[in-house]
């Protein structure tokens, strides 16, 4: 779509063509349900295969689902049993972690932190809680916790060459300040936000480097943590011109690419121009449609699943000096995936929200519980 262009399309036409997009969803996310373990595979090739097992991110991420579509509430007490087994279970004794049974997983700092609050949130969720306390009060959690100064320097040292891999570092280390009590979050907090001001671009209001879509991703990363402590995020009237470029003239191959300026827009709950938001609409629902897959998943990249996660958001071109081990979670086929399809039904909400239309439950949502037992798993 060309700039200016005038749409002929309404907003609710367009909501209209996303509902039909997600036909036979609810028959693929029964599918990847594990009723031996609780938990939820991450995409349809790691069923039945030794080497892969339900994961946390996946299996909270089907949650997330569930819970976007009104359907926790209606859970039979035997999953929902399981799946807090399956996420207590999960929890070291001793350090208050979350750790999955791939050996990698340990070792990637973001994915140790993502799932600590995976993990606690979907046990809010389920009416549970975690078995142990938590790293920091388990006095667990790592040297850089222990002052402000500390914690600046662990913030300054990660590189942000690779905005979306840097910020997602900066973003999730901020776990440990959630774990603490109110008054002593302040000077954290406080010591997080000059030295973010500092290296925000005052052009873009971007962070980071790599491209548009790169940097957007990284900022959408440290929007987490401003959204989670409630503060607003500087500069948006720039981020949000450089949303709107990166839109018409970026091709969006990744979910992830598709979602996060559309959580961007949605968290800065901005007055977006009819004309504009129209056009960011069309753009993004084109976009979601290329990454449905036959099995009635999402696919997080053009080309298949990334059988990795941790490691996608590295793209060929583009480098970062700390990558991580890849965490196999399946074999990386053109099929969907729970972290892109969790996406698409927040990515559906948020595009509901922005035009002001109210959302409801997808219509094949209310089947889902008749599906588990019946789904086809191999």
């Amino acid at each position: 779509m060309r700039e200016g262009e005038v749409m002929n399309t309404s907003n609710e036409e367009l909501m209209s063509k996303l509902e039909c997009v997600f036909e036979g969803f609810f028959d693929w996310l029964a599918g990847q349900y594990d009723e031996e373990t609780g938990g939820f595979y991450y995409a349809k090739s790691s069923i039945r295969d030794d080497n892969y097992t339900p994961d946390i991110e996946s299996s909270a991420q089907a949650l997330n689902i569930l819970d976007r579509n009104d359907l926790v509430k209606d859970m039979p007490e035997k999953m929902r049993k399981q799946m807090i087994d399956f996420f207590q279970n999960k929890q070291d004794s001793n350090t208050g972690y979350f750790y999955d049974q791939h050996p990698a997983m340990k070792k990637d700092e973001v994915m140790v932190h993502r799932a600590i609050s995976y993990s606690v949130g979907a046990l809010h969720k389920l009416g549970s809680q975690p078995l142990y306390q938590l790293p920091l009060e388990a006095k667990a959690a790592p040297e850089y916790v222990k002052s402000p100064e500390e914690y600046l320097k662990k913030w300054r040292s990660i590189d942000l060459s690779n905005s979306w891999r840097g910020c997602d570092l900066l973003a999730t280390s901020c776990v440990y300040i959630g774990q603490m009590k109110e008054e002593e979050q302040a000077p954290f907090l406080n010591e997080a936000l000059r030295f973010l001001e500092s290296i925000q671009d005052p052009e873009t209001g971007l962070w980071g480097e790599g491209s548009l879509y790169v940097r957007i991703s990284g900022t959408f990363k440290l929007h987490t943590f401003y959204h989670r402590f409630d503060i607003p995020m500087p500069n948006t009237d720039r981020i949000y011109r450089s949303i709107l470029t990166c839109l018409r003239t970026e091709e969006a191959k990744d979910m992830c690419y598709i979602r996060n300026p559309i959580d961007l827009l949605s968290y800065m709950n901005r007055t977006i121009p009819q004309q504009e938001l129209t056009e960011i609409i069309s753009i993004t629902v084109e976009n979601i449609k290329k990454l449905k897959r036959e099995d009635g998943g999402f696919s997080r990249e053009i080309e298949n699943s990334p059988s990795a996660p941790n490691v996608a958001q590295v793209k060929k071109g583009e480098s970062y000096p700390d990558m991580p081990e890849p965490v196999h979670l399946s074999k990386g086929l053109f099929e969907g995936d729970m972290n892109a399809s969790t996406q698409a039904t927040l990515i559906r909400k948020q595009l509901h929200k922005l035009a002001g239309i109210p959302v409801r439950p997808l219509k094949e949502a209310k089947t889902f519980y008749t599906k588990l037992k019946t789904e086809e798993t191999c």
